[in-house]
């Protein structure tokens, strides 16, 4: 089902939070689940983010959107 997130938040390249290449440390904000993903894994571009008081959603110009729902749905 993770293939169903899509490229935004999958496992790729770039690291969702800080925008470098794969292998950099996760802030610890994002650790805690504080901090929603930024820029996207795939392609690295900075994605368009929209906090709710229930979660947060992201959006990817090249590779498409996912909400916060989806992923505690995996869990």
């Amino acid at each position: 089902m993770v293939g169903d997130l899509g490229a935004p938040v999958s496992a790729g390249v770039y690291n969702v939070y800080t925008g470098e290449l794969g292998g950099t440390a996760v802030p610890t904000a994002a650790q805690l689940g504080l901090e929603p993903p930024r820029f996207c894994a795939e392609c690295g571009r900075r994605m368009v983010v929209q906090v709710r008081p229930d979660g947060w959603r992201a959006r990817c110009s090249r590779h498409g959107q996912v909400d916060s729902v989806d992923l505690e749905a995996q869990r």
